[in-house]
């Protein structure tokens, strides 16, 4: 476990996983400190926000203004703006932007994560802890009006206060596991909370899906937090991934017999029920499509200019893994056997401890990956080359 992982572990309870994941709300007390522990050194603040907002064109549904559960027109806080080149985009207007705000609207930045190295470091960590893919949105509000009214999720989410407080009221589910795309319409939700509390600098709050709640800056003071919703890995997408899987089978790529007998029919429904009863049986079915779902997590984007062909063997070349739910293991011949991206590369023994460093949180310089390993910056570089193909480690010039 890495010391990110460890961090957000800790504050999660070590019951959590058997105890409140897909189960229950849990309210995570803590402390302003505890911040730098979860985002690394680089803690997200208020001037990083209007840092974001300043130097991003960002537009809805990516920014967002709301208030009672309604989006309020992008042209109540933008003005339009003719480039040289005669396209039009909607830049924010600051004092249209702030009086919306001080009326109670709530900001939204969706994937704030993608935008803020710290807030990355924060999704990474729960991502490994979790198994699961994370979508870190951030929200802004400075009045008791709620920006969403009495709402539920279709994932479960992980919150994290910042800045200032936000009371939340929790109604519980009407509906369990609710989906995306359901097959049913929710119901009305509860009269009554089961559970109200404030969140402070530092608290975490974790809900899972389908939870009726509401929020809202109702304390006095300004409230900044974040909310990492996880994807979930429900049986439909189990049975989705053994369909596929499935297609090696040529009963399952046969043609239905619609215009066949009876009998024909149901011989190959029975063909069918033996290969699903097959794979439903063997006992290691969900650890399958666990390992399946680790081994092909999406990438985070980050290119590796100015090394577009290969990278250059240079000490001071800085590297990083993109992945957090890869698997480093050996082979019978001892070789070293990296998964990550949906792809598998085979190395030699000796670059299992360069290995070993690289699949570890952070970012590193050429020359801390080869110390003491016995490789040389040449064979180091090529290693690293080999995987910034795969998409699933990026290198820079600079630290």
């Amino acid at each position: 476990m890495t010391a990110r992982t460890s961090a957000v572990v800790a504050r999660l309870g070590e019951d959590f996983l058997t105890e409140a994941f897909g189960r229950t709300h849990r309210v995570l007390p803590g402390a302003d400190d505890d911040l730098s522990a979860l985002m690394g050194w680089d803690r997200l603040g208020w001037d990083d926000l209007n840092d974001l907002l300043a130097r991003h064109r960002l537009e809805p549904p990516r920014l967002r203004l709301s208030a009672d559960g309604e989006v309020i027109p992008q042209d109540a806080y933008t003005a339009p703006l003719v480039t040289r080149r005669s396209t039009v985009w909607q830049r924010l207007h600051p004092a249209a932007l702030h009086d919306q705000l001080t009326n109670g609207a709530t900001l939204v930045i969706d994937a704030i994560d993608e935008l803020h190295d710290g807030v990355r470091y924060l999704a990474s960590a729960l991502e490994a802890a979790l198994r699961t893919q994370v979508q870190v949105n951030a929200y802004a509000s400075w009045t008791g009006r709620e920006g969403f009214g009495v709402h539920w999720d279709d994932h479960d989410v992980v919150v994290v206060q910042i800045s200032g407080a936000k009371r939340w009221k929790v109604y519980g589910p009407t509906r369990i596991s609710p989906m995306h795309q359901d097959v049913a319409e929710p119901e009305v939700p509860p009269e009554k909370p089961v559970d109200e509390f404030v969140l402070t600098p530092g608290d975490m709050l974790y809900l899972t899906r389908g939870w009726w709640h509401s929020v809202a800056a109702s304390e006095g003071e300004r409230s900044l937090h974040l909310t990492c919703g996880l994807t979930t890995t429900t049986g439909a997408d189990l049975l989705i991934w053994l369909s596929e899987k499935l297609r090696t089978e040529e009963i399952v790529r046969a043609d239905l017999p619609r215009f066949g007998t009876q009998a024909d029919k149901q011989e190959f429904v029975g063909a069918l029920r033996g290969l699903l009863a097959k794979e439903l049986e063997s006992g290691n079915l969900i650890d399958r499509y666990a390992e399946h779902r680790d081994a092909t997590e999406r990438v985070r984007l980050r290119p590796s200019l100015p090394f577009v062909s290969e990278v250059a063997a240079d000490a001071n070349v800085t590297v990083e893994m993109l992945t957090t739910r890869h698997t480093l293991a050996s082979d019978e011949n001892g070789n070293a056997v990296l998964t990550a991206g949906g792809e598998t590369w085979t190395f030699a023994p000796a670059a299992r401890p360069l290995l070993d460093r690289l699949t570890g949180p952070g970012r590193y310089q050429l020359r801390d990956l080869v110390y003491g390993t016995g490789l040389s910056l040449t064979q180091a570089a090529s290693i690293i080359t080999e995987l910034v193909k795969g998409q699933v480690v990026s290198a820079g010039s600079i630290w």
